[in-house]
């Protein structure tokens, strides 16, 4: 293991002195990827199927019950194994009729019972995927944890600017980002003196007016009135409040689909969630889950899971939460300028930072000099500068393997130890207790 702890800091500081500003890395002179400001420039694409996180999740492609939706994801191969989507570009269409509706971003919404297959058409190209429609008639209570508490976390309600900090707003109050659903339960149907939620009359519910801002409210309007979340808020008041089985199966993982994509300047892809519960069933649950990205300079999810980068090249993960469980969308946005004479690599680290930088179109730029080696590794390792008589004796040393050594040298030091030390109690908030 310290093999390794030290091959991976070894690589690591390798690879930081090769690496070029971040100036020049844009102002390279190779022409970037074109941007994506038009399918068509792509021409016809050699083959189109259509997905859905399901495929990742290893379940077939059910949609159960009247509340049930799908985000479909339509992907288009081109020339040299490129992927695009073309969920809103593609022609969508369902045989039998009358057993889904399909929305222009691929959203389907069941209309009754049965099988139907979808069929998406995209420059006379077309790929197809079959779904199962059940329990459509049937309205079974719903789950106050798995069905209702998400909505919450998607519009901030429970986060800790609203009411999930500690003392709540303006006397009503939930968990912070629903890690305690039962207390919410309390929360809403026990407090207020039922004026949160008024079952004789759904939509004259404090819960309902406030969301849609019908009665004055301090985070404005959260949700659409009709949308499929406040219908499904409405139903559940209307149901009496219900808390749910106790001992239904909770989710267990999410999975998202695509995980990657390679993604030029300016484009979108439309991802797919769905979430795998304990008893081994799915649900679709893109429109609920939440997004982020963690830079928000290079792309910019929507609600609904639409992903656009913006025209910085590089890796961007987009975070997807629902729930308590988390996956990670990844997008890489090319430079595209051709990397060439890459230094030799010293281990399988190297190799995939040099893979990633060919990916990338990232040129390194050349190895620096001794001066800037010594400089640069001590400051990232032990957080100093080297001593003059130091600096002077590695540049006079001759052996060729004098890097690798000295890295070695710095990792047997205190200074590295007492430096991560440091760095990793800053990041994880390490304090004494008293």
């Amino acid at each position: 293991m310290q093999n390794l702890t030290r091959m991976t800091i070894a690589a690591a500081v390798a690879f930081a002195m090769s690496i070029p500003a971040v100036s020049s890395l844009f102002a390279a002179e190779a022409a970037p990827a074109a941007p994506g400001s038009g399918i068509a420039l792509l021409g016809k694409p050699k083959k189109v199927e259509i997905s859905t996180a399901h495929v990742n999740a290893k379940s077939a492609v059910t949609m159960s019950g009247a509340d049930a939706r799908l985000q479909l994801i339509v992907t288009g191969e081109y020339d040299a194994a490129r992927l695009v989507d073309l969920t809103r570009e593609a022609s969508l269409t369902a045989a039998p009729a009358n057993i889904v509706k399909i929305g222009r971003d691929g959203l389907v919404t069941p209309l009754a019972d049965g099988k139907v297959t979808i069929t998406a058409t995209h420059e006379g190209i077309t790929g197809s995927l079959e779904i199962t429609v059940d329990h459509f008639a049937s309205t079974p209570d719903i789950h106050f944890a798995n069905r209702i508490t998400p909505i919450f976390t998607k519009y901030g309600c429970n986060a800790g600017g609203c009411h999930g900090k500690s003392g709540g707003q303006n006397g009503f109050r939930l968990s912070l980002l629903g890690f305690e659903p039962q207390e919410d339960f309390e929360y809403l149907v026990k407090e207020g003196r039922g004026r949160r939620l008024f079952p004789a009359s759904p939509d004259n519910s404090l819960l309902l007016t406030k969301a849609i801002n019908a009665v004055p409210h301090g985070g404005g309007e959260r949700i659409k009135k009709d949308s499929h979340d406040y219908m499904l808020l409405r139903r559940w008041i209307a149901q009496g409040m219900p808390a749910g089985d106790p001992k239904a199966a909770v989710v267990d993982r999410i999975e998202v689909f695509p995980y990657h994509r390679i993604m030029r300047q300016g484009d979108e892809q439309q991802v797919s969630v769905v979430a795998v519960y304990t008893d081994g069933s799915t649900e679709d649950v893109t429109h609920t889950a939440q997004f982020e990205a963690n830079n928000k300079d290079m792309a910019e999810p929507s609600e609904s899971g639409l992903v656009k980068v913006f025209d910085q090249t590089g890796d961007v993960a987009v975070m997807v939460r629902y729930q308590a469980k988390v996956a990670v969308f990844r997008a890489t946005v090319p430079l595209g300028a051709p990397v060439e004479n890459l230094p030799a690599p010293n281990n399988f680290i190297d190799q995939l930072v040099f893979k990633k930088l060919q990916m990338l179109g990232m040129p390194p730029s050349e190895v620096c000099d001794d001066a800037t080696f010594i400089r640069r590794v001590t400051l990232d390792v032990t957080g100093k500068l080297p001593t003059e008589v130091r600096s002077q004796a590695f540049i006079a040393d001759k052996d060729a393997s004098k890097r690798s050594k000295y890295i070695d040298e710095l990792l047997d030091s205190t200074a590295y130890a007492d430096f991560f030390a440091n760095k990793w109690s800053s990041i994880l908030r390490n304090k004494r207790r008293k």
